[in-house]
């Protein structure tokens, strides 16, 4: 669910107001699309305007709030496979929000990656995530394979399957190693990015490492980024290392 190669040639950025433009043009030089500026054409409202360029694109990231999208997509939308994805982004770029066409669309996906950009909450609601109870945090060392990943996840879930990981999560140092990219995208997980100053901020670790202090400026990576992520959960696997990867698991409280 997370991709290497960003760029999106497909997508729309819908502004509804001005004051929106450096977050959308933040977004468009990270991922690519289309930006529109409906308030540049006077004469038709801007419900129109999207009705007209709905089916133009086969996803769309909506700066607004979601009452302004619910009120645009009225009467628009018609299949879930046919739909186009829909992420909601608040202009304070706080909460992403696959709104329309989570899996079939990819608005899931969308979400997540419009969240690696802005530094905002996705917010995912689809079934089948909700039904996923763990969240994994990796810390792990320049150029770890797939393989090693995978080695060091299997460790730390013990005999819990794949299948119930919600999210991986990293921070932004992390962002693009190969081999946790590779690990994302065989098992078809999404990967959250957290910023180092957010994870600095809440610092949570059950034993402080001094290697990652020295090499990352971080007392640990995995635990915090976990606790963070999952934020209503307790940790239920602290740190577990193997072969240059550190792997924590966090389950929601429910």
């Amino acid at each position: 669910m997370y991709d290497k190669d960003l760029s999106m040639t497909d997508c729309g950025i819908w502004l509804v107001r001005p004051e929106s433009e450096a977050l959308a043009l933040a977004l468009q030089e990270r991922l690519g699309g289309v930006l529109y500026r409906p308030w540049l054409d006077t004469a038709t409202p801007q419900k129109e305007q999207f009705a007209a360029a709905y089916r133009r694109q086969s996803q769309w990231i909506m700066i607004a709030a979601s009452g302004i999208v619910v009120r645009f997509l009225e009467g628009l939308a018609q299949d879930k496979h046919s739909d186009p994805a829909v992420v909601v982004l608040d202009e304070a770029g706080r909460f992403a929000v696959s709104l329309l066409a989570g899996h079939e669309g990819g608005a899931n996906r969308l979400a997540y990656r419009v969240a690696n950009v802005t530094g905002a909450v996705p917010v995912i609601t689809t079934a089948t995530e909700a039904l996923k109870p763990l969240v994994v945090g990796i810390g792990c060392r320049k150029g770890v394979t797939a393989e090693q990943i995978a080695a060091a996840v299997h460790l730390a879930l013990g005999e819990r399957p794949l299948s119930e990981v919600r999210e991986i999560v990293t921070i932004d140092l992390k962002a693009n190693e190969p081999g946790l990219l590779d690990f994302c995208e065989v098992h078809d997980l999404p990967l959250r990015v957290l910023a180092s100053a957010t994870v600095a901020a809440r610092p949570w670790v059950t034993k402080a490492s001094d290697w990652v202090q020295q090499n990352v400026g971080l007392p640990g990576v995995c635990e915090p980024c976990a606790l963070i992520a999952g934020a209503r959960g307790r940790l239920i696997v602290p740190k577990t290392a193997l072969n240059g990867v550190a792997v924590a698991v966090v389950e929601d409280n429910i």
